[in-house]
């Protein structure tokens, strides 16, 4: 149901009622009554879209930079302020010990490390022992113990409190900080940047037009009671 197209109905009904019956009273309630819903309804309407010939009309979308800029404001300097992307690093680093890293380790390719370490060799001082018995060929069983040993160990050093320590320390960095609220309001100014005069309609429709219809509603009350006032007075 439309209270806005609702008021003014009822309202016009009113008029039409005083003046059919000729009563100057209830003529005069509804008269005040419509035009109070019906000027309430244009000044929402005018928030929106813009009316010919009335100066300020459609300001949503007529100051959509300025909606855009003010958002941008609030989320920087309302949401994430240093302090608060301090407080929310501080509170990653003290959660640090629920992160576990076991899967990505067990899921990552150690073939590289294996062959860096057979380059080593290779180049080393045993580089020409380890020919004497048939090159990096002769290691090359030990590739399998050695993925697995490595990752047993690298799993066991990340579920370590001095690694956890680590962590909580280069997550509070300061640069680490200013990077991050860099990154944050690249991403707020790019999300904004796809807005469009009509998105920026809508959303603000959505947001406070349902409620907004019942300024229609009061301004018909209003009237209608300063109209039974004008009329009792006359």
């Amino acid at each position: 149901m439309n209270k806005s197209v609702v008021t003014n109905l009822l309202a016009a009904l009113v008029v039409l009622a005083g003046y059919l019956f000729a009563s100057p009273v209830v003529l005069s309630i509804g008269l005040f009554a419509l035009s109070g819903a019906v000027t309430n309804w244009l000044a929402i309407h005018m928030l929106f879209e813009k009316v010919p010939g009335l100066y300020g009309s459609g300001v949503v979308p007529a100051r959509f930079e300025e909606f855009k800029a003010g958002i941008a404001h609030l989320m920087m300097e309302q949401f994430f302020t240093e302090e608060n992307i301090d407080k929310f690093l501080s509170a990653q680093g003290e959660g640090a010990k629920h992160i576990n890293l076991q899967p990505v380790i067990e899921n990552v390719d150690m073939t590289p490390a294996f062959n860096a370490l057979v380059t080593t060799v290779e180049q080393s001082s045993f580089g020409g022992m380890l020919a004497m018995f048939g090159g990096s060929e002769a290691i090359t069983p030990l590739k399998d113990p050695f993925i697995q040993k490595m990752k047993s160990s690298l799993i066991e050093i990340t579920q370590s409190d001095d690694f956890y320590e680590l962590i909580k320390q280069e997550i509070e960095q300061p640069d680490v900080m200013a990077d991050l609220r860099s990154q944050v309001e690249s991403i707020v100014h790019q999300r904004l940047a796809e807005l469009t005069p009509q998105l920026v309609k809508e959303i603000v429709q959505q947001m406070i037009k349902k409620h907004l219809g019942w300024l229609v509603v009061w301004g018909g009350v209003f009237g209608g009671l300063i109209g039974l006032f004008a009329a009792l007075i006359a």
